[in-house]
């Protein structure tokens, strides 16, 4: 690859900056693993997010038609442009993707594959998926993070564990999350105090249920883990914006035969689909 993370670092006097979360991968061999999950070929138009000093960048852009690098710290854009200047097909933009419209960016014309490659910062890690996954008209087709190991594993848990929440729901309600492989801390610098993973996320052509009111579903499912403790009816009933007595609740989980007294974590995605449905008919 040619890049030599410590060195550049050195040379271009970069700082990391720990609020932005920054810790650079420095192992060739974790990087073109990443690379492969993302099945990346010239058909594929790759946005990177937080390419650091362009170690995984250089790698994409070998293997991509088309790289679009987006980072936030305008200190790192010189180091980014050198190390990559060798690349035609690299775009670097100096914006937060939280802020930054993805079909603009990507201006897909050749209707090339929109693949999202990223080692995200941890502390908005959560933010970021959410964003790329709700956004329907962006055409991402697949997404490769590397998060907090924890995070990982929340995202792919299945209904009746502690690591299945609000956002294993949220995530494969919109796609088909799979963890790839762990990342040790001595792969980065600085290194981090937490493990992390490799996910691959392959987004759902069509929904994996059906919904009246998608509003209603994410309601519904945030005020089933909002008080893990309580059971369902509890749970339910105590949630503002559902705005229904105990008795309505009560009413509702008879109809579609789940027990009141269960708790929020053992429902599946199906089940969750099936209460919000119902919580829709009981509105109109």
């Amino acid at each position: 690859m040619g890049l030599n993370t410590k060195e550049i670092i050195k040379k271009y006097g970069i700082k990391l900056t720990k609020s932005l979360g920054q810790n650079f991968l420095t192992d060739d061999n974790v990087v073109s693993r990443i690379v492969d999950t993302a099945e990346i070929t010239k058909g594929d138009m790759v946005i990177e997010i937080g390419p650091g000093i362009g170690s995984m960048t250089a790698e994409l852009a070998s293997r991509a038609g088309r790289v679009i690098a987006v980072e936030i710290d305008k200190h790192l854009i010189p180091a980014l442009e050198e190390n990559l200047k060798a690349f035609s097909n690299v775009d670097i933009i100096n914006q937060d993707i939280m802020k930054v419209n993805v079909k603009n960016i990507a201006n897909n014309k050749q209707n090339m594959k929109l693949k999202v490659v990223a080692n995200l910062p941890y502390y908005i890690t959560t933010p970021i998926i959410m964003k790329l996954l709700e956004e329907e008209d962006n055409d991402i087709e697949l997404m490769v993070f590397m998060v907090q190991k924890e995070v990982a594993q929340r995202m792919v848990a299945k209904p009746g564990g502690k690591d299945y929440g609000a956002l294993s729901v949220a995530v494969q309600y919109y796609a088909q999350p799979e963890k790839v492989f762990d990342v040790p801390p001595h792969c980065f610098i600085p290194q981090p105090e937490v493990d992390s993973t490799i996910v691959k996320l392959k987004r759902n052509t069509t929904p994996p249920v059906t919904l009246k009111d998608k509003e209603m579903f994410f309601k519904v499912v945030k005020a089933a883990f909002g008080q893990r403790r309580k059971t369902l009816l509890n749970a339910l009933s105590n949630f503002s914006a559902l705005n229904r007595t105990k008795e309505e609740v009560r009413e509702i989980l008879r109809a579609i035969n789940i027990d009141e007294n269960v708790r929020g974590e053992t429902l599946s995605i199906e089940q969750f689909a099936a209460l919000s449905n119902e919580f829709s008919k009981k509105e109109m």
